[in-house]
């Protein structure tokens, strides 16, 4: 298998051992350096786990030849046809799965990257199943209706390919790796005070809205931001392969996991560069905002981030891809994922505190905003003012809104809106188009008249407007009201105050 990003390539490695006509064993088909160079690791594995290297010179062909083979997942089946071709055995059960892994000089296995696009390859094609070094099964076992066979060493392949060895498929249940993935160890409730801004948190969890938190420093917004998976649903199936492919293709897969059964959390730091925030490279790789798919990315201090890098993030707001393009191919990664950004007011931190004197010139506090665009702010739904918390509320004994009450609000919010946009519609209202919009969030005449002089008097955009009908739908959705009401575009209208700072 060869990977175009995520996506899995079958290849066939054909191996021609003959007595004339090859002046040296090479390998052809387009392959990397790391492929050119496993003929010298397969040898000394070979050799190494008691089989005979072929007397005679040999060519290795890896096919498709216009597609580039990368990565030392070609070790295993090459070391296969040189062993088949000497003699050992034959290659026709070897054509009903497909085989990768590194070999080690010593002929044991070691794990690569993409099993689980592997195995999905695989149920498509309709093969009975794949041969993974061990560490690979669990990860490839979550594919339903293919076999996997864990291997620890290239003696244990030729014993189960000759019949000498009988292993038993590798299985896993999905279920119980949901069920573990389900306990966190932060809670909303352990933040003291805000509950406006959990409030807003809630909403954005609820419709998939991307959230900005503005406040001075140490009024608990990164708190806030690491809290907010603890209230979003649980990844579906389909969601967690999509994401776990994406892992596994990039070596980010953490070891010994078989799914990524909680949704990911990505916080790149603000000296990340373009390639690694979105992805590419001179062979694309995802970046940060294909990680966060199905998840969040959170951007502390989000105006220190360069300009150029958070201008990179309006078209996969708005579209929910990436598309590298390159001279040989253009590869897509999917990255639909919530936004989180925090940011202090002004350089100093101090402007909105009524406790401390801020420090900065009205020039330098408009400097300092003016570092986001008006189109980037535009493509964030919620922005929300996080105020120092007062002394009686940070010492109180009382619990505020726990992660279990407002991930019930955030369940029952969703539910609706699964049944208004249909049974297997990924849809949610952050994500709604023009043609959803104005079917789904009609106004009264009163509402009409309150986002007209919202929209004149915060001078906002047509996005803007977008916005506001669908967080307000959002809150209409939590309260379980079926039409938008005045209060509820009055929030939603609240949440678009800093426009006019910004």
């Amino acid at each position: 298998m060869a990977l175009a990003g995520i996506e899995a390539i079958r290849c066939e490695v054909e191996v021609d051992v003959a007595s004339r006509g090859f002046d040296k064993a090479v390998i052809v088909g387009l392959p990397d350096t790391a492929v050119k160079e496993s003929l010298e690791r397969v040898r000394s594995a070979i050799r190494n786990s008691g089989y005979e290297w072929p007397k005679h010179k040999a060519i290795v062909n890896l096919a498709p030849a216009d597609v580039k083979k990368e990565g030392p997942a070609f070790d295993l089946p090459i070391a296969l046809g040189m062993i088949f071709a000497g003699g050992e055995g034959t290659p026709e059960r070897a054509a009903e799965f497909i085989i990768a892994g590194e070999l080690a000089l010593d002929g044991r296995v070691r794990p690569i990257k993409g099993a689980l696009s592997m195995a999905l390859l695989a149920r498509e094609a309709g093969l009975k199943g794949l041969i993974l070094p061990r560490e690979n099964a669990a990860e490839a076992a979550v594919c339903d209706d293919v076999e996997v066979i864990s291997i620890g060493t290239l003696a244990e392949a030729v014993g189960f390919l000759t019949d000498r060895l009988p292993l038993e498929p590798t299985c896993i249940d999905v279920n119980e790796v949901f069920n573990q993935a389900s306990r966190y160890d932060v809670d909303f409730s352990e933040v003291r005070g805000q509950e406006a801004a959990k409030r807003a948190l809630t909403i954005a969890a609820a419709g998939a809205h991307n959230v900005l938190l503005i406040g001075p420093p140490g009024t608990g917004k990164t708190m806030l931001s690491k809290r907010l998976p603890t209230i979003l649903p649980p990844l579906t199936l389909a969601e967690s392969l999509e994401t776990t492919r994406i892992y596994s293709a990039s070596g980010e897969l953490p070891p010994g996991t078989a799914l990524l059964a909680r949704r990911p959390v990505r916080s790149p730091h603000h000296s990340a560069s373009g390639p690694a925030m979105v992805g590419g490279g001179t062979v694309p790789r995802a970046g940060e905002v294909s990680l966060a798919h199905h998840g969040l990315l959170f951007l502390d201090e989000f105006p220190e981030f360069p300009r150029s890098i958070l201008e990179t993030l309006r078209q996969p707001l708005e579209d929910g891809v990436v598309t590298i393009a390159r001279a040989h191919a253009s590869i897509c990664f999917p990255a639909r994922f919530m936004l989180v950004a925090a940011m202090n007011p002004c350089p100093c931190g101090y402007f909105t505190d009524p406790n401390k004197p801020c420090k900065c010139s009205p020039n330098q506090i408009d400097k300092y905003l003016s570092r986001i665009s008006g189109p980037l702010i535009d493509r964030i739904d919620i922005h929300i003012e996080v105020p120092p918390v007062p002394f009686r509320e940070l010492r109180g004994t009382r619990d505020g809104s726990d992660s279990a009450t407002l991930r019930e609000q955030v369940i029952a919010a969703r539910e609706v809106q699964r049944r208004r946009f249909g049974e297997h519609s990924t849809t949610l209202n952050g994500r709604m188009g023009p043609r959803q919009l104005r079917k789904y969030c009609q106004i009264d005449d009163t509402g009409e008249r309150l986002l007209k002089q919202a929209l004149t008097e915060l001078g906002l955009s047509a996005r803007a407007h977008d916005k506001i009908l669908r967080v307000a739908r959002t809150i209409a959705d939590l309260a379980g009201d079926d039409r938008i009401r005045c209060d509820h575009l009055t929030e939603a209208i609240m949440y678009r105050r800093l426009d006019r700072q910004l």
